[in-house]
């Protein structure tokens, strides 16, 4: 599995969180059929438990960048992407670029047509925020 499949994979594994599941190792190995210890494994476990550690601090961040709307009225495909997006731009690892753009071709694969360009705005809003220090 690459960084794109993983994050993919992690999108998937904290939508089912949102909806009350919990991502065992069935899940892993049937549904989305990675195995522990493949490449990239531990960065989208990573992902998915960075998410969940500190989803409260992630969603407060993204509300000040989705303007008019509130993050209850996003749904939950997109906010899987947003709040992934988010924990990997707060983490500072990867470039920020790359981290918008996958997140774009997610919902472009998983959501609505204007999801894209939505996560497109609320990511590059947040990533200027956290480059001037204010998110």
């Amino acid at each position: 599995m690459d960084r794109k499949t993983a994050r993919a994979q992690a999108m998937k594994l904290v939508y089912e969180w949102e909806m009350g599941g919990e991502g065992g190792e069935a899940t892993f190995e049937n549904l989305l059929e990675v195995t522990p210890g493949e490449k990239e494994f531990d960065f989208m476990n990573g992902l998915v438990e960075g998410v969940k550690q500190n989803a409260a601090a992630l969603d407060e961040r993204l509300s000040a960048y989705v303007r008019g709307w509130s993050l209850e009225r996003v749904t939950r495909v997109d906010l899987a992407i947003l709040r992934i997006a988010a924990y990997e731009l707060t983490q500072g690892k990867t470039n920020e670029r790359i981290v918008i753009n996958e997140a774009v071709e997610l919902a472009n694969q998983y959501s609505t047509d204007k999801a894209g360009a939505f996560i497109n705005g609320v990511l590059g809003s947040l990533a200027r925020g956290l480059g001037d220090g204010q998110a």
